[in-house]
């Protein structure tokens, strides 16, 4: 588990693509990798992999074809920033919201306001995901838990504070990127379990 408080932004160093498999050898902070174990769990990109080696500051990953087709880790390059966050520990502090790591689909962002002091972006999802998406809902974006601002079709946009440009990705991204999108696990059960029962959602 994890909590969506993203602890800093590593590089992607070398990766390795076979069919079906890339490996990647992602070069992390120092004090980040401390009691790092073979096995671990990291988020990248919101994405949950294991620790498969370590060398130094790098630390590698294997990433299945199901992971690759389903998150934006098939597009990554030697030279990407990623966010990261290692696993929850038991009396961990819960800043953000519970994620699992597992990706539930990708948005694109579709615009960016950058008036002072501030960062509003804008991203349109698949149409089938509208249905988890509510105004001051969470949701996770590249492992960031953050407050949906405003719902429109299947466009969301959130605010973004100068601590979480610096402190993530987000300050270098640009419109046309896409990004990987875990649904607030709750708001998704709360849905689901409504839509069994005959009261589903109406299309926005």
């Amino acid at each position: 588990m994890f909590t969506g408080i993203v602890q800093g932004v590593a590089t992607i160093d070398t990766l390795s693509a076979e069919p079906g498999l890339t490996s990647f050898a992602i070069r992390f902070p120092d004090p980040q990798v401390d009691g790092v174990t073979i096995g671990a769990s990291v988020a990248i990109d919101g994405t949950c992999l294991t620790v498969t080696r370590q060398e130094g500051g790098l630390l590698y990953f294997d990433a299945m074809q199901e992971t690759l087709r389903a998150t934006t880790l098939g597009e990554l390059k030697a030279g990407d920033r990623i966010n990261f966050e290692r696993a929850a520990r038991i009396g961990d502090e819960i800043g953000g919201h519970l994620l699992s790591g597992h990706v539930h689909t990708t948005a694109d962002i579709v615009a960016i306001d950058r008036p002072e002091n501030n960062c509003t972006l804008e991203f349109e999802v698949p149409e089938p995901w509208t249905r988890y998406l509510f105004p001051k809902g969470y949701i996770a974006i590249n492992g960031c838990s953050l407050t949906i601002g405003e719902v429109w079709d299947n466009r969301f946009n959130v605010y973004l504070i100068p601590e979480t440009l610096r402190a993530t990705t987000f300050g270098d991204v640009s419109v046309g990127d896409r990004v990987n999108i875990e649904i607030d696990s709750h708001t998704q059960t709360i849905v689901d379990t409504l839509a069994r029962m005959g009261y589903d959602r109406p299309a926005s």
